[in-house]
């Protein structure tokens, strides 16, 4: 029997990813509070930066704008970077406005 998450989303790590600097944060079961800083993000998942002393598989839950409440589960983790997969893919016009919110610089947020 494997350990770990047991996702529905298929891995799309070829997604398109868009440079983000946001902080958030979200809960974790056993730890609480988790504070993370989002350095890009996809309709499928993201990537943090920083040290959170987290296993592959484990869950957090954040509320993001646009978005709400969601779900995320660590997909993989290297020196001090960390990659979440989202529970469900987010909508395509929601992730537009997200990433609008998220991303300040209207040269780095997508084309539409």
């Amino acid at each position: 029997m494997s350990a770990g998450a047991q996702l529905s989303v298929t891995d799309k790590r070829r997604a398109a990813r868009h440079p983000v600097d946001y902080s958030v944060i979200a809960e974790h079961r056993q730890l609480g509070d988790v504070t993370l800083q989002i350095v890009n993000i996809s309709a499928q998942g993201f990537m943090v930066k920083g040290d959170l002393g987290l296993d592959r598989g484990e869950r957090l839950v954040m509320r993001l704008p646009v978005v709400g409440r969601i779900e995320a589960h660590m997909i993989w983790s290297h020196d001090d970077r960390s990659g979440f997969q989202f529970e469900r893919i987010i909508r395509v016009d929601d992730f537009l406005r997200l990433v609008d919110t998220l991303q300040p610089n209207p040269r780095l947020r997508p084309r539409r």
